[in-house]
């Protein structure tokens, strides 16, 4: 079960407790009270006092057991919590290149609307970029036939450093200026709380909620787009670094002095593996990564030397990461992208000869596609997750 993450919001015990229980019944679904009690070895009279608390708040809800499971007793049902889908509406974006895509979910989770809006330019500055979301959320919601006024969060995820606890933007190659407090220019515009994050560990969070490591506690997530991004989940919790700015995969440096990276510096992975680096290597005349892999597959000399060499430098970042974590699995995600170059026989070979312990099985390393529309729905998943601690603050001030 995921830790909820509650960073950037002071919770006291109690507070944390009820946190605790939301994200035990979202876990379960539906859930009774002395099961949950089991599941966080807490005292059922705990249970009782907090689920009565987040029932008066409209938070969850009461419902029958399913008399039909095969495990359900003989008798009158028991009575199960669950989440209310009605307590309040989120946005979840995700900022790429050439769009920016929105998802509209409740409290549940459950999809209500989902949006893709065209961007001009790849980079923007942050007043554009405001105006531009604003604009996306605005027409999502229109879309769906939803008030902008039922937000009750907007989650954005961005490539680059961002510190998700304070909203600060430290890079971005969304942005044309760097060291920007973009979180603070948004709830300014927008009218509820706004939650940034690098779109990368959104995916994990993705992966964690809905996709492929729903029953994992360890597991790493590596982005394949423009840029390479990582996303890293410890004993459950998204691992940011202290200042936002950890888990810099396409940054790790593995050339000296060697090619330029977008980030300004040179010789990061990314430089290599990225689609502009790959595009910038190609010494035919290829416009896009699509062709370039056409090219490639048909068995174009000028085209396979640069696959192969982004395998070889991927092949040895993975090893790193597998040296420094251990991970249980290790998703390759991205949309619209090939990953047989960077999952070949030769690049699995390569990363077993890497690690250092070489004699101890892989960990599983699998590849999902991801469209933009799923990377929103990670944002969308992390805003529920903020907006819950802020609604669990507002019962402690109403309890207290």
């Amino acid at each position: 079960m995921s830790r909820p993450d509650v960073r950037a919001i002071e919770l006291d015990q109690k507070g944390l407790t009820r946190l605790r229980i939301l994200d035990c019944i979202r876990a379960a679904r539906q859930i009774s009270r002395l099961d949950i009690a089991n599941r966080l070895h807490i005292s059922p009279a705990t249970v009782t006092s907090v689920s009565a608390d987040l029932l008066a708040s409209g938070l969850i809800v009461e419902v029958e057991g399913d008399l039909n499971k095969p495990s359900a007793k003989r008798g009158r049902p028991r009575v199960m919590l669950k989440l209310n889908g009605d307590a309040f509406m989120v946005a979840g974006l995700k900022v790429a290149r050439c769009r920016i895509s929105v998802i509209l979910m409740d409290f549940e989770g459950t999809e209500h609307g989902s949006y893709e809006a065209p961007l001009t330019e790849p980079r923007l500055t942050p007043d554009d970029f405001v105006s531009t979301v604003k604009s996306a959320v605005e027409q999502a919601c229109q879309a769906a036939a939803i008030p902008v006024s039922a937000l009750s969060g907007i989650a954005i995820g961005l490539p680059g450093q961002v510190d998700a606890g304070t909203g600060h933007v430290h890079w971005s190659s969304a942005l044309t200026e760097r060291n920007i407090d973009l979180g603070a220019g948004l709830e300014r515009r927008l009218p509820c709380p706004c939650f940034l994050e690098n779109d990368a560990n959104l995916v994990a969070k993705a992966e964690q909620l809905f996709g492929e490591a729903r029953s994992l506690s360890d597991f790493l997530v590596v982005t394949i787009e423009h840029g390479v991004g990582l996303g890293i989940v410890l004993d459950g919790a998204v691992y940011r670094g202290t200042r936002g700015c950890g888990a810099e995969f396409g940054h790790m440096k593995v050339q000296l002095d060697g090619a330029p990276c977008q980030c300004g510096q040179s010789g990061c992975l990314e430089a290599y593996v990225g689609d502009y680096a790959l595009l910038r290597e190609a010494t035919a005349p290829i416009e896009d990564i699509t062709e370039l892999l056409q090219a490639a597959e048909a068995g174009q000399a000028l085209a396979r030397p640069v696959l192969d060499h982004a395998g070889q430098v991927f092949a040895v970042g993975i090893a790193n990461l597998i040296n420094l974590f251990d991970p249980e699995r290790i998703i390759l995600a991205g949309a619209q992208f090939a990953f047989d170059h960077l999952r070949s026989d030769a690049v699995m070979e390569r990363i077993g000869r890497s690690v250092v312990n070489g004699d101890a099985a892989l960990p599983d390393i699998q590849v999902h596609r991801w469209s933009d529309v799923m990377w929103a729905k990670g944002a969308a998943g992390y805003a529920i997750e903020q907006v819950s601690v802020l609604k669990v603050r507002d019962v402690n001030s109403n309890a207290a």
